[in-house]
C-alpha cells in the first residue's frame, strides 16, 4: 500500500508537448482562424447549455430515484405491518383450532372468544367454526355484516368460492387464504381457513373473514397513509380498497419527467393470492415559475460558461482522481484492518514486504519490526527453526501443501500458540509473480477442543469396556456390528449373531412398529414420531444355552453418528439372581407347608377331640351289637340301622382325616378355576374344629353367583384358616363373654378400580391391633403371641399377592372403643381360561 500512490501517479498519461496547439493555430489561414474564433465561443455556449440541461435532467432523475426509493421503503414497511397483523390474527385462529382439536373449548367458549376477537380487531368481520362435514357449528360476525353473508350455525356450506377454499385447506392441512370476495358495501372480503385435526383425522376448519378496507385502514401506518395514496389491488390490478392518484398532464411538454408517476407495489404475504399493496406519491407540477427559473439559470450559465469551462473541467478531473485514490486507499486499509486472519507477503527471496494488523496482533510484533526482515523470522520458536527453514524453502520453490501447514508461533512476550498457514502466489496487475502471500489463523482453541474430545472419547470407551454388562449396537436391517464392548466380545466374538440372537429371544422388534392405528407411529416412514432418545426401552430375561447364563436384555433405538437408525442391546448376567430367586421360591414353598403343619399342630387337641366323638360312637355301637347278638334279642332291622350309624360315624372320621391330610400335604402349585363356595366350606370345616374348642361362634356368608377364581384352592384355604384361627385366638385373649365370642366370614364381589374382584373378610370381636403392631404386622418372625413364630400373616400376604391380590387389616370402632378387627383380602376375577397353564408355570409355592 505504500507503493500504491506512486503507482497511480505513474499510470497517469504524460502531458502533451507544450506549444503544439500554437503551432497548429499558426498553420491555419486567417479566414479559418476567424471562423474558429467565432465558432469556438458558440460551441462552448452550446456545450455549456447541453451540460446544464443534462445536469438538470440528471439531478431530476436522482431526485425521482430518491423519491422512488422512499416510496419503496415506506410501502415495504406498510407491507410488513399488514403481514404482521395477518400473521397475528392467523396465530390466534390457529390457537383456537388447537384448543378445539384438544377438546378444550366447546361452541359456547368459541363464541365468547370469537366475539372478543371481532370486537378487539376492527378488520375482523366474522369467525366461524365449520366441522369436517362442511356444517357450521358456531359463528360470530360483526354487526356490519349483512345477513346474506353470515355463516348460520347448523347450515352446510353452499358450493362456491368458500367451499373451494375449505376443500383446499382440508387437502393441504395448512392455513389457506381466499381470493378477495365481494362485500355487501362494495368493499372486498378476505377469508382465512385454518384446518385442525382430531386424532390424526381432519376435524374441520376455523374461518376468519377480514374486511380488506379495514385491513388497509388499521394495518397501514398513519404516517405512510398521510404521505401516499395507499391502495390494495387484486391479482388483475383492479383497485379493491384505498385510493389512487389520478394521472395528470405535465405543465411543460419539454419536461417528460414531470408526468412520470412515483409509486411502488409489493405483494401482501402470507396471502399469496395476488393481493398487492400499492403506494403512490402525491406529485405537483413544476409550473411556469419552475420552468422560468430553469431558463434563467440556463441563460446565466451560458453567459459564464465560457469563462469557467476550462478551469472547471481541469479541477474536476483532478478532484475526481484524488477522491478515487483516497477512497481506494481508505477502503483497502479498512478491509485489511478488519479481517481476523493474519496476512503476510514475502518477496521472491523470502523477505517480508507486508503484514496486516491481525498478523501483528497475533504475534505481538509491530509492522516496523517485521517488514524487511529475512528468515529466520522473530516469531519462529528457536526449537523449530530448522524445520521451519525447510518449510519456507519449500514454499519459495512452489512446493507448498494445498491444505496448509500447522506450526507453532512465538509471540513477542515469549508465549506460543498453534497456527495454520496457507500460502499462495502473489500476482501483480501485469500478471507477474512478485512474491508469496500467506494467511495465518490461530487454531489453539480448536486444537484444545479436539484434544478434549479425544480424551472424552477415551474415557467413554474405557468406561464401556469396564462395564459388567454386554453392550452392542447394530443398524436395523443389516448384519454390521457398529459397536461392541469387551464383555460382548468375550461372549459372542466380533460378529453380530449374538446381538441378533438376544433380540430374537427377548422378543424385541427389530424395527419400530408400523401400526397406522397408533398415534405415536408415522405410517409413511414406519418410524417413531417422537425423539428416539426418549423412546421406552424393552426389557426381557432370556437364557443363552451357549453361555449357560441367564441374561437380562434391555434394548432401545438410537440415531447413529452417520444418521442411520440403530438398535442398542445391553445384556446383564443375572444367573446368580435367578438362582437366588429359585432358592427363595423353594424356601417359600417349604415355609407354607411348615405353616400348615404348625397350624395343624396347634389344632391337634381340637382335632383329637373332634375325632374322639365318631370313634367313641363307633365303639359304643359295636359293643351294643355284640351284647345283643350274644343275648339273641336283636332283629335284622335293628342290626342294619346300627351298622348304618356306625358307617356314618366312620365316614365322618375319615372325612376329617382326609381334609387334614389334603391341607397339610405338600404339593406343587396348581391354579385352576375354583368354586369360591366350595373353598369357603372346606376352610370353615377345618376352622370350626378349633373355634368350637375355644367356644367361639362362626358365621359365614357367601354371595350368590360368584365367578370362579383362577387360584390354588389349598393356598386360599390356608389363608382363610389362618385368619379364622387368629380371630379365635384374639377373642380368647380379650376374654370376651360367651355372647360376644363370634367370628364372621363374608365373601362378596366388588370393584377395585376397573378390575372386578372377590373380597374375603374375617371380622372378630377381639381387642384389635395396637398402632405399633399394625406397622409391623406383616414382618417375618414378628408375633404378638409368646408361642408364635411370626410367619403366618407374612405367608398369607405372600400367597394373596402371588395371586395378584392385596391384603389389609383394620380395627373396628364403636365410638372411641375398639370392638374388634377386620382382616380382608381380594382376588381378581379371571376372564379367560387360557392363562391357567401360564399361571401354573410362573408361580412357585
Amino acid at each position: 500500500m505504500q507503493d500504491s500512490i506512486p503507482a497511480a501517479e505513474a499510470a497517469e498519461p504524460a502531458p502533451a508537448t507544450p506549444g503544439w496547439w500554437r503551432r497548429w493555430w499558426r498553420r491555419q489561414t486567417p479566414g479559418r482562424q476567424d471562423r474558429f474564433a467565432m465558432l469556438a465561443p458558440l460551441a462552448a455556449v452550446v456545450l455549456f447549455l447541453a451540460a446544464i440541461m443534462s445536469a438538470f435532467w440528471y439531478l431530476r432523475l436522482e431526485e425521482t430515484e430518491r423519491e422512488q426509493e422512499a416510496v419503496q421503503r415506506d410501502v415495504e414497511y406498510a407491507q410488513q405491518r399488514v403481514r404482521l397483523r395477518l400473521l397475528e390474527r392467523q396465530e390466534q385462529l390457529m390457537r383456537i383450532a388447537r384448543d378445539i382439536a384438544n377438546k378444550e373449548i366447546d361452541p359456547e367458549d368459541f363464541m365468547a372468544r370469537a366475539e372478543a376477537m371481532v370486537n378487539q380487531y376492527p378488520e375482523m368481520q366474522s369467525i366461524s367454526w365449520i366441522d369436517e362435514r362442511r356444517k357450521v357449528k358456531a359463528s360470530y360476525a360483526a354487526p356490519s355484516v349483512t345477513p346474506n353473508q353470515l355463516f348460520v350455525a347448523g347450515e352446510v356450506l353452499r358450493p362456491g368460492e368458500t367451499e373451494n377454499i375449505y376443500s383446499l385447506a382440508r387437502d393441504l392441512l395448512q392455513p389457506v387464504y381466499s381470493q378477495p370476495l365481494p362485500g355487501s358495501d362494495g368493499n372486498g372480503l378476505l377469508q382465512l381457513h385454518v384446518p385442525f385435526s382430531d386424532q390424526n383425522r381432519f376435524g374441520g376448519v376455523i374461518v376468519g373473514e377480514y374486511s380488506i378496507d379495514g385491513l388497509l385502514r388499521y394495518a397501514v401506518p398513519a404516517d405512510v397513509a398521510a404521505k401516499y395514496a395507499v391502495a390494495l389491488l387484486d391479482g388483475r390490478g383492479r383497485l379493491i380498497a384505498g385510493n389512487s392518484v389520478p394521472a395528470r398532464a405535465p405543465a411543460i411538454k419539454l419536461l417528460p419527467w414531470a408526468a412520470r408517476p412515483v409509486e411502488s407495489e409489493v405483494p401482501v404475504s402470507p396471502v399469496g393470492n395476488g393481493l398487492v399493496l400499492r403506494a403512490q406519491a402525491y406529485r405537483t407540477s413544476l409550473g411556469v415559475i419552475g420552468s422560468g427559473l430553469f431558463w434563467l439559470v440556463g441563460a446565466l450559465s451560458a453567459m459564464t460558461a465560457w469563462m469557467l469551462i476550462a478551469n472547471w473541467r481541469h479541477t474536476r478531473r483532478r478532484m475526481q482522481a484524488q477522491q478515487a485514490l483516497v477512497s481506494e486507499t481508505n477502503f483497502r486499509r479498512a478491509m485489511e484492518n478488519s479481517v481476523l486472519t493474519g496476512m503476510r507477503a514475502l518477496d521472491m527471496q523470502g523477505r517480508i514486504t507486508y503484514v496486516n494488523a491481525a498478523f501483528c496482533q497475533m504475534t505481538g510484533w509491530t509492522e516496523a519490526e517485521l517488514v524487511g526482515r529475512a528468515p529466520p523470522y522473530p516469531y519462529w520458536p528457536e526449537a523449530d527453526r530448522e524445520v521451519l527453514t525447510q518449510r519456507l524453502d519449500d514454499e519459495l520453490n512452489g512446493r507448498a501443501l494445498p491444505g496448509g501447514i500447522q506450526m507453532r508461533v512465538k509471540r513477542k512476550d515469549g508465549s506460543l500458540f498453534d497456527a495454520r498457514l496457507y500460502v499462495s502466489p502473489l500476482i501483480d496487475a501485469k500478471g507477474h509473480q512478485t512474491g508469496w502471500m500467506t494467511s495465518m489463523t490461530d487454531i489453539t482453541e480448536p486444537n484444545r477442543i479436539r484434544e478434549q474430545l479425544s480424551a472424552s472419547y477415551e474415557r467413554f470407551t474405557t468406561v464401556l469396556e469396564a462395564l459388567d454388562a454386554s453392550v452392542s449396537v447394530a443398524p436395523l436391517g443389516s448384519e454390521e456390528l457398529l459397536f461392541a464392548n469387551k464383555l460382548y466380545r468375550q461372549w459372542f466374538g466380533v460378529h453380530t449373531q449374538g446381538h441378533l440372537q438376544m433380540v430374537a429371544q427377548a422378543g424385541v422388534p427389530e424395527q419400530p412398529r408400523n401400526d397406522e392405528s397408533l398415534d405415536a407411529v408415522d405410517s409413511f416412514a414406519g418410524l417413531p414420531t417422537g425423539t428416539l432418545t426418549s423412546a421406552r426401552s424393552e426389557n426381557a430375561e432370556i437364557f443363552v444355552p451357549e453361555l449357560g447364563k441367564w441374561l437380562e436384555v434391555r434394548s432401545r433405538y438410537l440415531n447413529w453418528v452417520d444418521g442411520r437408525l440403530a438398535q442398542m442391546v445391553i445384556a446383564t448376567d443375572i444367573t446368580p439372581r435367578r438362582h437366588a430367586e429359585e432358592q427363595a421360591a423353594a424356601q417359600a414353598e417349604r415355609a407354607q407347608s411348615s405353616s400348615r403343619l404348625i397350624t395343624m399342630g396347634e389344632m391337634a387337641s381340637s382335632v383329637a377331640h373332634e375325632l374322639n366323638q365318631p370313634l367313641t360312637a363307633i365303639t359304643n355301637y359295636c359293643n351294643g351289637l355284640v351284647s345283643r347278638i350274644h343275648g339273641g334279642n336283636i332283629q335284622q332291622a335293628d342290626l342294619l340301622a346300627a351298622l348304618e350309624k356306625t358307617s356314618r360315624q366312620a365316614q365322618r372320621a375319615g372325612q376329617i382325616i382326609q381334609r387334614i391330610r389334603s391341607f397339610v400335604k405338600r404339593s406343587e402349585p396348581n391354579r385352576t378355576l375354583s368354586d369360591v363356595t366350595q373353598m369357603v366350606n372346606e376352610a370353615v370345616e377345618l376352622a370350626e374344629i378349633e373355634l368350637r374348642r375355644r367356644n367361639v361362634r362362626l358365621s359365614h356368608y357367601v354371595a350368590a353367583r360368584l365367578p370362579r377364581l383362577l387360584v390354588d384352592p389349598i393356598l386360599i384355604e390356608q389363608v382363610l384358616v389362618n385368619l379364622m384361627k387368629n380371630a379365635a385366638e384374639s377373642i380368647e385373649a380379650a376374654h370376651r363373654p360367651a355372647a360376644a365370642r363370634s367370628v364372621e366370614l363374608r365373601v362378596i364381589p366388588r370393584q377395585e378400580g376397573e378390575q372386578p374382584v372377590v373380597e374375603f373378610s374375617v371380622l372378630d370381636s377381639g381387642r384389635g391391633l395396637a398402632p405399633e403392631v399394625m406397622d409391623r404386622l406383616y414382618e417375618a418372625f414378628f408375633s404378638t403371641k409368646a408361642e408364635g413364630m411370626g410367619i403366618g400373616l407374612n405367608l398369607c400376604r405372600s400367597i394373596v399377592e402371588s395371586h395378584q391380590g392385596r391384603m389389609k387389616a383394620e380395627n373396628i370402632y364403636n365410638g372411641t372403643d375398639v370392638t374388634g378387627c377386620r382382616f380382608s383380602f381380594w382376588i381378581p376375577v379371571s376372564n379367560s381360561t387360557n392363562n391357567i397353564a401360564g399361571h401354573n408355570a410362573g408361580v412357585t409355592v
